[in-house]
């Protein structure tokens, strides 16, 4: 039997049974859509984590006490305000060093109240990092070196207080104490899982005496270059290991967050796939049974086909063709199904969603791969029938 006029019996035989084919194809469809939308929004959330890191800039690095591990506890930090003049005389310049000190503190201005993040921060902040004001001022050095008692507020944090009326001026309370508001930051939206939008900054000298400590969390030191990261990032390690020399110290680069994340996300990724893939496997076993089935219910054709000269190899391809054109136009629809559904998601939820070339060819590749292999064994039965047995079966 010529390969045409294979392909036309098999297209014959799913029109014949379009209910039972389109059954048989809904299970292809579902599983490859799965693949679809999965690994889209896998490699969506790792495009989106990355780029967030990426827009930190390349010359940024945090230096935090301990070791830098997901499978170690956090270490308490000794680092304090003298520990900060070293390391500005270390870096060479004020204006490239910032610090942090953070406390969940709920923050009120008249009846309306929100728990949010308090950030005690240098002037230099919006230097180091790329944060713009919507309204009023940051931090001035003044404000630092004499702890007033001074805010901005994050966009969020300003509409819940304040709704739209402008907070710069206004008095809010910080556990308890009076701050007066200096300036709102613009929207920045989330950035690696946290709301930026719901910070208040303060000055670290106020922060240090409003949470009654001496301790500062950790530095962020902007380098002059992306080169002079590592030298730099040594001669701070060095300096604050020789102040503390108990004290294991870390500095962490971007590089180094984009391959934790990295690693992270790309075995997220891989589960969500290998969870779609099940579906595919489920679709496949379908297809293997709907085609025993068709075997059975098409014995005598079969036992005349052979009768006439059809070879146990042209009956074989005849079903197998028949099995891959049912996975492959539902992996087609599929495709098409995941790449719609994974356009709306992204439309319409925060949750990002990237589709990939190579998601759509391992779906087509995989759905095409099902038909063939879950075919073999129902053509290899057809093949072999004996024509006269089939002839006679009922």
């Amino acid at each position: 039997m010529r390969l045409a006029e294979a392909w036309r019996v098999a297209l014959d035989a799913l029109r014949a049974n379009r209910l039972r084919s389109g059954l048989t194809m809904l299970g292809m469809v579902i599983g490859v859509a799965a693949v679809v939308v999965l690994v889209a929004l896998g490699t969506g959330t790792k495009n989106e984590v990355e780029s967030q890191v990426e827009g930190l800039g390349a010359n940024l690095m945090f230096v935090v006490p301990g070791k830098v591990d997901f499978n170690s506890a956090p270490t308490a930090s000794p680092l304090d305000t003298g520990d900060l003049n070293a390391v500005i005389r270390t870096v060479g310049d004020r204006d490239r060093v910032t610090v942090s000190l953070t406390s969940g503190e709920t923050v009120r201005a008249g009846r309306n109240s929100t728990f949010t993040s308090v950030l005690g921060v240098m002037e230099t902040t919006p230097k180091v990092f790329v944060r713009t004001l919507h309204s009023g001022t940051y931090l001035a050095r003044t404000d630092v070196d004499t702890g007033r008692r001074v805010a901005v507020l994050g966009a969020k944090t300003a509409r819940l207080l304040f709704g739209d009326r402008d907070a710069v001026g206004r008095q809010i309370t910080i556990a308890g104490v009076r701050f007066r508001v200096i300036g709102v930051f613009a929207p920045l939206g989330q950035s690696l899982g946290v709301d930026r939008d719901t910070e208040v900054h303060i000055p670290i000298s106020t922060a240090q005496r409003l949470f009654g400590t001496n301790r500062i969390d950790a530095f962020a030191i902007k380098a002059p270059d992306a080169e002079s990261v590592g030298p730099l990032g040594d001669r701070v390690l060095a300096e604050l290991r020789k102040r503390h020399p108990d004290t294991e110290f870390s500095a962490v680069t971007q590089d180094q967050i984009l391959g934790v994340l990295a690693d992270i996300l790309g075995v997220l990724t891989t589960v969500l796939a290998a969870i779609a893939g099940i579906s595919l496997l489920v679709g496949g076993v379908g297809v293997s049974n709907i085609m025993l089935v068709s075997v059975r219910e098409r014995t005598k054709e079969i036992g005349l086909r052979k009768a006439v000269g059809a070879k146990p190899r042209d009956i074989g391809v005849q079903f197998l063709l028949e099995a891959v054109l049912l996975t492959t136009i539902g992996g087609v629809l599929g495709m098409a199904l995941g790449v719609g559904a994974s356009l709306i998601t992204a439309a319409l939820s925060p949750v990002p969603a990237t589709v990939t070339w190579w998601s759509l060819a391992l779906a087509f590749g995989v759905s095409a791969g099902v038909g063939i292999i879950f075919g073999v064994v129902p053509a290899q039965r057809a093949g072999r029938l004996d024509p006269v047995v089939a002839l006679r079966t009922e």
